[in-house]
């Protein structure tokens, strides 16, 4: 027997998955701050596979993971719509793709 230990938040249905394989999977529920803490490490191992591979499906991991944490504070998703679209009208968006070089104070 070989146990591996990922103590990091995982998708409501992996465990099922990995019980359909014939492997046992010990799950514990966290809420609160552990959640939020966890939450916004999946972030960063979202956003970091994202990176290495561009893909699309890491991409949609990304912002499944954003989701979660727009419930977790109780945010509505038409809310959270409502900020981005009032950031895109005060400093726009990134459709021009600009790269600014350097500020020169005069």
């Amino acid at each position: 027997m070989s146990v591996k230990v990922y103590n990091k938040l995982i998708r409501d249905k992996i465990p099922q998955i990995i019980e359909q394989s014939g492997k046992q999977a010990i799950v514990e529920v966290v809420s609160g701050k552990v959640y939020l803490e966890l939450l916004n490490a999946k972030l960063g191992e979202e956003l970091q596979e994202y990176l290495d591979s561009e893909s699309v499906e890491e991409l949609a991991d990304l912002v499944e993971v954003v989701y979660a944490i727009l419930d977790d504070k109780k945010i509505p998703l038409q809310e959270f719509e409502l900020i981005r679209k009032q950031k895109v009208q005060e400093r726009g968006a990134f459709k021009k793709k600009l790269l600014l070089k350097e500020v020169i104070d005069i």
